[in-house]
C-alpha cells in the first residue's frame, strides 16, 4: 500500500472541475422525478441502531422493497417499474435477520453490512477477520471495513 503515499493530484484542476459542477444548472421538471427515483435505486437502506431487533429489521427490509409510496409512483406512471434500494445495510448480528425477511419478501436486495470493529476499528485484526468471515457466512454481499484510524494517521499502510 506504499502507493497511497506516491498519488499526486492536481489540486487547481480539482478545483476547477468542483466549481463546473457547481455551475450547471439542476435537473429540472419531467426530469427531476425521474432522477430522484433512480437515486433512490442506489441507497443502501440503513440501519446501525445498537438497539436493533429483528423486527425493527423487518421493516427496514419491506422499506427497502418499497421505498416510494405507490400512489407517488402511480402518479409518476412507475408504480410497475420494481424500484427498491440497492442494498440493507445492517450489523454483523443483524445479517440473518435482514437476509430472512428479505427472502420472505420475495425479493433480491442484497444484504451488506458494516464490520471489523464499526465504527472505530479498534479491534484485533484477528476478531476483524473474523468478523467479515461470519457476515459473509451469514449472507452478506457486500462488507464495508472500517480501517483504525491511528494507522492511517501515522502513515502504516502495511
Amino acid at each position: 500500500l506504499s502507493w497511497i503515499s506516491k498519488i499526486q493530484v492536481n489540486q487547481p484542476a480539482v478545483l476547477r472541475r468542483a466549481e463546473q459542477i457547481q455551475a450547471r444548472r439542476p435537473v429540472k421538471k419531467e426530469w427531476q422525478a425521474a432522477w430522484l427515483l433512480k437515486a433512490v435505486t442506489f441507497i443502501d437502506l440503513t440501519t446501525l441502531s445498537g438497539d436493533d431487533t429483528s423486527s425493527n429489521i423487518q421493516r427496514l427490509c419491506y422499506k427497502a422493497k418499497y421505498p416510494i409510496r405507490e400512489d407517488l409512483l402511480k402518479a409518476l406512471n412507475m408504480h410497475d417499474k420494481g424500484i427498491t434500494t440497492a442494498a440493507v445495510c445492517v450489523y454483523p448480528a443483524r445479517v440473518c435477520d435482514a437476509v430472512k425477511a428479505l427472502k420472505a419478501a420475495g425479493c433480491d436486495i442484497p444484504v451488506a453490512s458494516v464490520a471489523t470493529g464499526f465504527p472505530a476499528g479498534q479491534t484485533h485484526l484477528k476478531t476483524r477477520l473474523e468478523e467479515i468471515r461470519l457476515a459473509v457466512e451469514d449472507g452478506a454481499s457486500e462488507v464495508d471495513v472500517v480501517i483504525n484510524r491511528t494507522l492511517v494517521l501515522t502513515g502504516q499502510w502495511e
